[in-house]
């Protein structure tokens, strides 16, 4: 028997797994970290950390007889979150904060609380699995293909995934919804989150406009053979591969295909100028063994996206990853894991295209 340190968001699947680790006889202590509150320190009505959700958790873990705690990280979540992504999205980039959340906060963050607490593992109600092979922690793919979030946990190394646990990885959500009826738990119900946690039900540009500390600039949008053909107010307001809310009339569809903060520039073009055949990575990790140059892998370039197949190029200085067919509208930002399988292998921060 373990002591273990539950991250409990208010949620199904956090609770779930509370209730996992106490069926198993471990010693479990339920937290929730409180990352963004409202103007004037009020808290926020929407999106994450709201009175209902640490709420939730407070009674679930008042039903399963275990400790609860609300955690203050609202400082770090703005330093290493929030800021970045006001500042990736005025840079034109495409971010996702799910991901530099449990880059910089969660799995730093909750380690540290683990081992103030006195516990030897951290829980969270992720869908994904972790198993000890080959002699390394391996991080894999959960059970239900359609709730998989080894996505966004794949900048995860071995000093973390050795404490961490998600046991509802090897279960589909509908059995995590019966357990959670069988036990009579209040968020056998509810439903997921599906926005961006601080942004809320909101659109994240008016979170960027009231939020930015830096002015945004006006600029030109141009076509791909640099013919001016609008303007806009601000490179915030686009996304590579947006169609819609160009502002601009040209007689058949047009995306975006390039965005230029520094000149505040956004190019448009035809669908086929979206297609990308390789792309560059920063930032890369990898989960236990490093990749060999010119292995054949699979790559999930978006949150709830497919997996593709790419050769992962490796030199001292880059890791790119060259697509077997041509990708569309992959925008610098967004992160890239890879796979071998079903075993995620690492990931990083797409800084090009081409």
């Amino acid at each position: 028997m373990t002591s273990v340190l539950v991250a409990m968001s208010g949620g199904v699947d956090s609770s779930v797994a509370a209730a996992l680790m106490k069926d198993e006889g471990h010693d479990v202590i339920g937290v929730t970290l409180k990352l963004w509150e409202g103007s004037g320190g009020a808290a926020p009505t929407a999106g994450c950390c709201t009175v209902s959700d640490s709420e939730d958790a407070r009674r679930v873990a008042a039903q399963l007889d275990i400790p609860y705690y609300v955690l203050d990280h609202t400082d770090v979540f703005m330093g290493g979150v929030v800021d970045r992504f006001i500042g990736d999205y005025l840079s034109g980039l495409t971010p996702n904060p799910c991901i530099e959340c449990n880059r910089t906060v969660k799995f730093t963050e909750l380690m540290v609380r683990a081992r103030e607490f006195g516990c030897d593992a951290v829980v969270t109600g992720h869908y994904a699995q972790v198993r000890r092979e080959r002699g390394a922690w391996r991080l894999f793919r959960s059970v239900d293909e359609a709730k998989d979030q080894s996505y966004v946990l794949s900048m995860l190394g071995q000093d973390q995934l050795a404490n961490l646990r998600f046991p509802v990885g090897p279960l589909t959500k509908p059995q995590v919804r019966d357990l959670a009826r069988g036990l009579g738990l209040r968020t056998a119900g509810k439903p997921d989150s599906q926005d961006i946690c601080f942004v809320g039900n909101r659109d994240y540009r008016d979170f960027l406009a009231d939020h930015s500390r830096q002015t945004v600039r006006q600029g030109t949008i141009v076509d791909q053979d640099g013919a001016v053909v609008g303007t806009h107010a601000g490179v915030t307001n686009f996304t590579i591969g947006q169609r819609k809310g160009l502002g601009i009339a040209v007689g058949e569809p047009r995306f975006v295909t390039r965005i230029d903060p520094h000149t505040a520039t956004v190019t448009i073009g035809r669908r086929a100028d979206l297609e990308v055949g390789e792309v560059g990575l920063r930032d890369v990790s990898w989960v236990a063994d490093p990749v060999e140059s010119g292995a054949s892998v699979t790559v999930q370039y978006r949150a709830h996206g497919a997996l593709v197949p790419a050769v992962v190029h490796v030199d001292p200085d880059n890791v790119v990853m060259v697509f077997d067919e041509p990708q569309l509208a992959i925008a610098p930002g967004q992160t890239a894991a890879i796979y071998a399988g079903r075993e995620v292998l690492g990931g990083g921060i797409i800084s090009s295209s081409g």
